[in-house]
C-alpha cells in the first residue's frame, strides 16, 4: 500500500530546489557508516550541505547488505540497496576509498583540506593510526570541525569498547525504564527503534553546527567528541533527574507515566488508545466526558499527587467507563472537550494518516538506477528557506570520478591508476 501510493510522489530537483538550503557552501566529508553518524550527515544533507560519503571500495558501509527488505525497481529488477541505508544517506555523494592505503589516506586528507566538517566513527586510534586525526588534519585545515562518534568516547576506562545500540540502551540505563511494568510481567526492553544511535546522531548535528557557528568568530575549527553512552544517559532527562532529587530507583511504568495520572493506555470496547492528563483541569473535563464529574471531587483524585497515589483505583474506574463506547467515539469526546488523547496506530496506519500526509511526511526521490525510493521527510520546516532534497542514497561509489576529477583535480589517467591498485 505505502509503495503503490507514494512511488509516483517523486521530486524532481526543479521542484524541490527552489532556495539554497540554509547550509549552502558548506563542505562535509564523511568517514562514518552504520546509523549514528549517517543519520548526522543526512540531517547536514537536507539543510544544503555537500556531504561527501567516503566508503570501503567494494563493500562499502555495511548497512548497504542490512536487508531485506531490498529496494527493488518498477520494472521488477533490483537496486540492491536495503532499506536501512536508504533511511539515512539522502542527499550524499559517494566516493571509495581504501583508507588502509597510502594513496587512500592521502585523497581523503585532500578532501578534509576543503572541507567545513569531517566526521568519522572508527575505533579510538584507527584515524591516529592513518594520520587521518583530528591533530594531523588540524595542521592543514585549522578551521576544520572534526567530529568522532564512538560508542564510549574518547576518553575513559572504556574508550576502547565497540558500541552497539543496543548495548548502549542497556548500559545506558533506559531499558531498565523500557516495557511494560514487572509487576505485570515486565523485564528489560529496548525501543523499536535504535534511539541511542539517532539521539546521538541528534547531538551531533547540533554540535559541529554550534562550532561551525563559533569559527565565524574565533577563525578555528574544534575536535567535538560524541559519546553513544553519553549521549543514552544525557536523554534519560526527566527520569534521571526523578533520581538525583528523590533518591529513588526509577522503574518500569509500561504504558503509564511517573508523574501524572491518568496518562496511559485504556481499553475501549474495541481496543487500546491512549489518554494523557496533564493537570488538573483536564482530569475534571474527563470526568464529565465518561459522566463522572462526581469524581473530579473525590478527595483521592482531585489533585494529580493524589491520583498517583491512587492510581491503581484510578485506572479500574477509567478502564470499566471506556469499555462501554468505541475508541473513535472516546477520541471525539475528548478532543471536543481538550483532553489529550490518541489512537494507538500502526507503522503503515501512520504513514497513511491524513494529518501525517498533509504535512508532506512521506515522499520519494528518484534512484540513479532507476527506482523511486520512499522516504520519510526532514521534520524541519523553515518559513524562507527550504530543505534540500537532491539525490536519493547514493550507489556505492557512484560518485567518485566526479569527486576525484572536480574536488580534487586529478586526471582520468590517475583515477585509472588508483582503481587498479584497488585504492578507490
Amino acid at each position: 500500500l505505502i509503495r503503490s501510493r507514494f512511488s509516483t510522489l517523486v521530486f524532481s530537483s526543479t521542484r524541490v530546489n527552489k532556495m539554497a538550503g540554509p547550509l549552502s557552501g558548506i563542505k562535509v566529508v564523511d568517514l562514518s557508516r552504520i546509523l549514528a553518524g549517517p543519520w548526522s550527515t543526512q540531517l547536514l544533507a537536507d539543510l544544503g550541505a555537500d556531504v561527501i560519503k567516503v566508503e570501503r571500495p567494494v563493500t562499502g558501509d555495511d548497512t548497504r547488505g542490512w536487508g531485506p527488505p531490498f529496494l527493488d525497481c518498477e520494472d521488477g529488477g533490483t537496486v540492491g540497496e536495503a532499506a536501512y541505508f536508504l533511511s539515512a544517506n539522502r542527499g550524499k555523494r559517494s566516493i571509495t576509498v581504501d583508507v588502509s592505503t597510502s594513496d587512500g589516506q592521502e585523497i581523503v586528507r585532500q578532501l578534509a583540506a576543503k572541507a567545513d566538517v569531517f566526521i568519522e566513527n572508527y575505533k579510538v586510534g584507527d584515524m591516529q593510526r592513518y594520520g587521518l586525526d583530528y591533530s594531523s588534519l588540524n595542521t592543514i585545515n585549522p578551521g576544520l570541525v572534526y567530529c568522532s562518534i564512538t560508542g564510549f568516547g574518547q576518553s575513559g576506562p572504556y574508550r576502547h569498547r565497540a558500541g552497539y545500540d543496543f548495548v548502549i540502551q542497556a548500559m545506558g540505563g533506559l531499558m531498565s525504564i523500557t516495557g511494560e511494568s514487572d509487576d505485570r510481567g515486565g523485564g528489560p526492553q529496548k525501543c523499536g527503534v535504535p534511539i541511542s544511535d539517532l539521539m546521538t546522531g541528534m547531538y551531533s548535528t547540533v554540535a559541529m553546527l554550534s562550532a561551525l557557528l563559533e569559527r565565524k568568530s574565533s577563525g578555528k575549527g574544534q575536535h567535538v567528541d560524541m559519546s553513544l553512552l553519553d549521549t543514552q544517559v544525557a536523554w534519560l532527562a526527566n527520569q534521571a533527574s526523578n533520581y538525583l532529587v528523590s533518591g529513588k530507583h526509577p522503574k518500569r511504568w509500561g504504558n503509564a507515566h511517573p508523574n501524572l495520572a491518568p496518562y496511559q493506555s485504556f481499553t475501549a470496547s474495541d481496543g487500546e488508545f491512549i489518554l494523557a492528563v496533564g493537570n488538573d483541569r483536564q482530569f475534571v473535563a474527563l470526568c464529565s466526558v465518561i459522566g463522572l464529574n462526581e469524581m473530579a471531587h473525590d478527595e483521592r483524585f482531585e489533585t494529580n499527587t493524589a491520583r498517583l497515589s491512587n492510581r491503581e483505583a484510578l485506572s479500574a474506574i477509567l478502564n470499566v467507563a471506556f469499555a462501554k463506547d468505541v475508541t473513535e467515539e472516546w477520541l471525539r469526546r475528548l478532543e471536543q472537550v481538550g483532553v489529550p488523547a490518541g489512537p494507538v496506530l500502526t507503522i503503515p496506519q501512520a504513514l497513511n494518516d491524513e494529518h501525517v500526509l498533509a504535512r508532506g511526511m512521506v515522499f520519494s526521490l528518484p534512484h540513479s538506477r532507476g527506482a523511486a525510493v520512499p522516504q520519510i521527510a526532514n521534520p524541519i520546516k523553515f518559513s524562507r528557506t527550504e530543505i534540500d532534497y537532491r539525490r536519493a542514497a547514493p550507489s556505492l561509489g557512484e560518485h567518485t570520478d566526479e569527486i576525484l576529477s572536480e574536488e580534487l583535480g586529478l586526471s582520468l589517467q590517475s583515477i585509472q591508476a588508483l582503481k587498479a591498485a584497488g585504492t578507490i
